[in-house]
């Protein structure tokens, strides 16, 4: 498997805080906005974007994880059962402005499907999507990040990896393109 370095930790840093900036200007006080980290992966991401902005800001953010696993397409075809995340909720999201975040945009399945779980608590007033890597060229929706940390034109024979200094194994903030070994 061969690995090349997409974002480094400085990189990695910076462009967190250029997305915070992004939705300073966008949301100002955050009093009307939530965000929901998407379960397992976009997580990490979220809990980033939600310490910095409260450095920035001097503000509580809420953020909540939203597992769309039993809302995929692709749920009833697979060989073995998908497992769920946890997910955790405990704010209301009717009428309130919901920020989405992800670590990595593919096909848009993913998102559709967090869409779908979304509603079970409430009805937003408006809908955002913040990714820190988007895929270029693999978009199977017509789902588009309103924020997004950077680019990368990928293969299918590729997959993208985030890594976070505080998981297991992991010394410090990376993003990975990993080539595939046939």
């Amino acid at each position: 498997m061969q690995k090349r370095l997409l974002l480094g930790h400085p990189q990695l840093a910076i462009t967190i805080g250029r997305l915070c900036q992004q939705l300073i200007e966008k949301h100002q006080n955050f009093q009307d906005t939530v965000f929901l980290g998407l379960q397992p992966r976009g997580v990490y991401f979220a809990e980033r974007i939600k310490e910095r902005l409260e450095e920035f800001t001097q503000t509580e953010i809420k953020l909540g994880y939203l597992d769309a696993t039993f809302y995929r397409d692709d749920f009833r075809r697979r060989d073995t059962p998908a497992r769920a995340n946890e997910t955790k909720v405990d704010f209301l999201i009717e009428n309130k402005k919901v920020v989405l975040i992800d670590d990595v945009f593919f096909t848009g399945r993913t998102v559709r499907a967090a869409l779908d779980a979304m509603h079970a608590f409430g009805r937003p007033e408006q809908v955002e999507l913040m990714v820190l890597v988007k895929r270029r060229h693999s978009k199977h929706l017509p789902i588009f990040a309103d924020y997004i940390g950077k680019r990368v034109n990928t293969l299918e024979s590729q997959r993208v990896l985030v890594e976070w200094e505080h998981q297991e194994g992991v010394s410090e903030d990376n993003v990975w393109l990993i080539n595939k070994e046939d």
